[in-house]
């Protein structure tokens, strides 16, 4: 089962949250691309492991035809604002369980979006019978760790000094799932 198109309001802010299409491959590349840059809170520099719009296509193409898989968009303005995905693993002691992960671009951060896209995930992933959901996210992110707190997301481990920002510094990734069993 895969989820319809959902409307938000939030902080005056009018937007959807809709699976990704083969259509959206191409503003999809420039939006991680751009998000990538904006802030250190997600696993790359700007411009690394970059996927063009052929990539994106492909990957669009995967996740709509497994169903362990998610691949959700936020629309706002006409214009993509930001997405997130589920991803399982075909293998039978993981199939329980997908790996989830968001971006947002910093000028829509404080509407809500990565809030729904989170919960969206989490519906679809309830309704489809998927078990745990993980993620991993950059300890001195405090107000996502406590967003997943809020979600019903538990703390199982810490990476320690696993990432070095543009400060030269050492930090921590939080590693948390959410199970619903």
């Amino acid at each position: 089962m895969k989820m319809n198109q959902e409307e938000f309001n939030v902080n005056g802010m009018n937007y959807i949250v809709r699976p990704a299409r083969i259509q959206d491959a191409k503003e999809l590349s420039a939006l991680r691309l751009q998000i990538d840059g904006e802030t250190e809170n997600l696993d790359r520099e700007k411009g690394e492991a970059f996927l063009d719009t052929v990539s994106f296509e492909k990957l669009i193409k995967t996740d709509t035809e497994n169903e362990r898989n998610l691949f959700l968009v936020a629309v706002a303005n006409d214009r993509l604002v930001g997405f997130s995905r589920c991803e399982g693993n075909l293998l039978k002691r993981f199939a329980h369980k997908v790996e989830f992960g968001v971006c947002v671009l910093k000028d829509y951060w404080g509407f809500g979006v990565g809030t729904n896209l989170l919960k969206e995930s989490i519906t679809w992933a309830d309704s489809n019978g998927i078990k745990k959901i993980t993620l991993t996210v950059l300890e001195k992110n405090d107000k996502a760790v406590n967003l997943y707190k809020k979600y019903g997301f538990k703390v199982e481990g810490i990476l320690e000094n696993d990432k070095v920002l543009s400060d030269g510094c050492y930090y921590n990734t939080v590693v948390m799932g959410r199970f619903n069993g």
